[in-house]
């Protein structure tokens, strides 16, 4: 996220973190990421989940998590069917393993 100076539009802005989800306001329009379709966001530092950058008018990036959506995959989840899972392994490192699930 990018503070801005007053007057100036933000273009993207995470608004709530909840219990179930996060609350993005992304170019005037308000988006739910809920735990059980973006898990991955579940365990995450509030200044990991705010630091958010808006790519190119359409796709949101979290340098920190490694993660990236595209504005479509909010807008039209049909149309993406494929949904992230987040595994944990028992080794030694508590290596975090995501793999896509149908």
């Amino acid at each position: 996220m990018k503070s801005s100076k007053r007057g100036v539009n933000i273009s993207v802005n995470v608004e709530n973190i909840t219990p179930f989800g996060l609350w993005l306001f992304v170019n005037g329009h308000e988006y739910f990421l809920n735990y059980q379709d973006y898990p991955y966001f579940r365990e995450q530092t509030i200044k990991a989940i705010q630091n958010v950058k808006l790519l190119h008018s359409c796709h949101l990036y979290w340098p920190d998590l490694d993660v990236d959506l595209e504005i479509d995959n909010l807008e039209n989840p049909e149309k993406y069917p494929l949904k992230s899972k987040v595994m944990k392994t028992t080794s030694p490192q508590n290596f975090v393993r995501r793999v896509a699930v149908a």
